[in-house]
């Protein structure tokens, strides 16, 4: 190969590299990724910024039986409002999440597919929540972001929400210990060493001082 030849081959591939390199951070989660919901404090706004906020807000029972399945929507309103991912978890491990369209389960959480389009102004993102099998109180997570689908995480624009789902009676109250008793004088005053009341001691010495003077 002549090296005219190898030099337009080499910059080329340099091209090429770069172009991907800058697109990388884009394409990175477009297919979803976890640990966005919120739940940890982070979501995906650490990346996608510059865009107008949308509003993001769960739809579904605030009560579900122990055991019961529950379904739910998690929609996104307004920003961009091309296209749209989401992030889905809950605070108990004995809870559990399934996926509908356009969602897919990543270890114990929920993700996007791909971003998905926008009806209108409005996205959602339907699943199941099936509840635990004993009394608790559950948090369900999310964090939504609507983008302008142009690739590139500038002019997007996320936000978060969070619901609880009580489950039968909920999470019993934390039981607070009795206070401790104080002792109490069971004699009702003080009393000697040897357990007479001290006025009965009182008594018994002045017998023994007028017997005295008597004797006297």
């Amino acid at each position: 190969m002549h090296t005219k030849s190898m030099r337009h081959l080499l910059s080329g591939a340099s091209v090429f590299a770069a172009a991907f390199l800058t697109a990388a951070p884009a394409f990175a989660t477009s297919t979803g990724i976890t640990g966005q919901s919120g739940k940890d404090g982070v979501m995906c706004s650490t990346c996608h910024k510059g865009g107008v906020m949308p509003t993001v807000t769960f739809e579904g029972p605030a009560e579900l039986a122990p055991g019961a399945t529950g379904q739910y929507s998690f929609v996104i309103r307004g920003g961009a409002a091309t296209t749209g991912g989401v992030g889905i978890a809950v605070d108990d491990a004995a809870a559990g999440l399934q996926a509908g369209a356009g969602l897919k389960k990543l270890g114990s959480e929920l993700t996007h597919t791909a971003p998905q389009p926008f009806t209108g102004t409005e996205l959602r993102f339907s699943f199941t929540l099936v509840a635990p099998a004993k009394d608790s109180t559950l948090t369900l997570f999310g964090a939504g972001n609507s983008s302008n689908g142009d690739q590139t995480s500038e002019g997007d624009r996320a936000a978060a929400t969070t619901l609880q789902v009580k489950v039968g009676n909920g999470t019993p109250p934390v039981e607070e210990p009795p206070p401790e008793e104080e002792d109490k004088d069971e004699g009702g005053g003080c009393t000697a060493a040897s357990g007479a009341p001290l006025w009965a001691l009182g008594l018994t010495g002045l017998s023994l001082v007028l017997r005295r003077r008597r004797n006297g």
